[in-house]
């Protein structure tokens, strides 16, 4: 298994690792993990799990085709761990760079 150049965390599969190795491939996918095959070093396809693929199926069939809440997308947003919220270590380790707007 080897990585995809456009998606670096992305697991791939050449299809002959695939075809190998399915059982393990399925059980990945099975596990919420998408698993990307690739044919002659381009990717081919994606192999989901059954439940994964159905949500996918209900979101492209929307009718109504209008986007979640505000309250649904921020409750979505994944939670970051805050071991002590007076530490702003992290905070202030980012290195920030002001850009220059161009107000003409």
């Amino acid at each position: 298994m080897q990585t995809t150049q456009d998606q670096p965390l992305t697991p791939a599969w050449q299809l002959q690792d695939a075809k190998s190795q399915f059982s393990t491939l399925v059980e990945l996918a099975l596990r919420g993990v998408p698993q990307h095959v690739t044919r002659r070093g381009k990717q081919a396809v994606v192999v989901l799990s059954e439940q994964d693929f159905s949500a996918l199926q209900r979101s492209a069939a929307d009718p109504a085709g209008k986007p979640a809440s505000l309250i649904d997308h921020l409750l979505a947003i994944p939670k970051m761990p805050i071991h002590d919220p007076n530490d702003l270590t992290d905070i202030n380790d980012l290195e920030l760079q002001p850009r220059d707007v161009d107000f003409s």
